[in-house]
């Protein structure tokens, strides 16, 4: 399953980059395309994502001296970072360069892909002091997955990969691997995570206690207003019907309704942050058909016209209803898919 929120995270401190001839803005750049170079030979990664370069004074986090984000890798992201070197990293300051990167793991056979399997990010003190950190978005290295299902097979043909990418980087970074806390998810460890199978996992279904809250959490912030008495309720006890939500042949997430009055959006983690952006005018409409009084199931249907007719705009609602025994079902699909 593909979470919003790091199922684990990994530090390095490499020797500082920061020299008084400066550059340290492009070195990290270079620290950073390294690293995900060995994601990509490892097979965790396929290249592909968006970057961002952030430059601040520590004094003013808040307002940016040098900030770009999507940005593709390569030649893009090693030219915005020397626009950043040209502001200058000098101390007092904090660089942040990243990039959130697609990557694959494989299940039962087939190959699974997600748009953001992993981030990657390079902090540097403009006194020189550096960090490397990598996050992982799925529980495709553990042996019991969030909520709480044995799946030793997947764990095991997935983390050995992980394993090799963990002690790779620490040889490039001349630095030991840190394991991050443990997380809702899981206990990272040097070598990836700890064997869950031994200790049982620290939750029994840590994507419904915390995934599915943070997700819709995360929507509402995005919504105009937040969520208020004008919406829908946003679960239920009831089977539901959906419909796709995609851009292009991409599946973004999931629109739906129940018939005892519920509807809402539920965004396809594989997707990335693609998914969340497009599920914020899906619930915007969905919020004015409540405000002129039409039922649940009625707003979805209403929708659907909408786009048959070509008045959805941006993302698509596939015109095909589909069911689901629950909302928790269709909550599965979205983290699975």
């Amino acid at each position: 399953m593909i979470t919003s929120e790091p199922v684990g995270e990994w530090f390095w401190e490499p020797a500082p980059l920061v020299g008084p001839a400066g550059g340290g803005v492009l070195r990290a750049v270079g620290l950073l395309s390294g690293l995900a170079d060995v994601l990509v030979a490892c097979g965790l990664v396929t290249g592909e994502g968006a970057g961002w370069v952030v430059l601040v004074d520590r004094g003013a986090v808040g307002e940016p001296l040098f900030a770009r984000r999507g940005v593709p890798p390569g030649e893009a992201l090693v030219a915005a970072a020397g626009r950043a070197d040209a502001v200058g990293l000098l101390p007092e300051r904090l660089l942040n360069v990243g990039l959130e990167l697609a990557g694959e793991w494989r299940e039962a056979g087939a190959v699974r892909r997600a748009e953001r399997l992993f981030t990657l990010r390079v902090e540097v003190w403009g006194e020189g002091a550096v960090l490397v950190a990598l996050s992982a978005y799925a529980d495709a290295w553990l042996t019991v997955d969030l909520r709480g299902r044995p799946q030793r097979e997947v764990g095991e043909e997935n983390a050995p990969r992980l394993a090799a990418a963990l002690e790779r980087i620490s040889g490039v970074t001349g630095a030991p691997v840190d394991p991050g806390d443990p997380t809702r998810y899981a206990r990272p460890a040097a070598d990836g995570f700890a064997d869950q199978g031994e200790t049982g996992p620290e939750y029994d279904d840590a994507w419904g206690t915390f995934e599915v809250p943070a997700r819709w959490r995360r929507l509402m912030k995005r919504l105009p207003g937040g969520p208020g008495d004008g919406d829908y309720e946003s679960t239920t006890g009831q089977a539901v019907r959906y419909a796709r939500v995609r851009c292009g042949e991409r599946v973004l997430g999931f629109l739906w309704a129940s018939d005892d009055g519920a509807a809402g959006y539920e965004p396809r983690n594989a997707a990335g942050a693609a998914a969340f952006e497009a599920g914020v005018p899906w619930l915007a409409r969905l919020r004015s058909a409540r405000l002129r009084g039409v039922r649940a199931p009625e707003a979805l249907e209403e929708l659907l016209g909408a786009a048959a007719e070509g008045r959805g705009g941006g993302s698509v609602l596939e015109p095909v209803v589909y069911g689901a025994v629950s909302l928790d079902a269709l909550e599965e699909l979205s983290g699975r898919s």
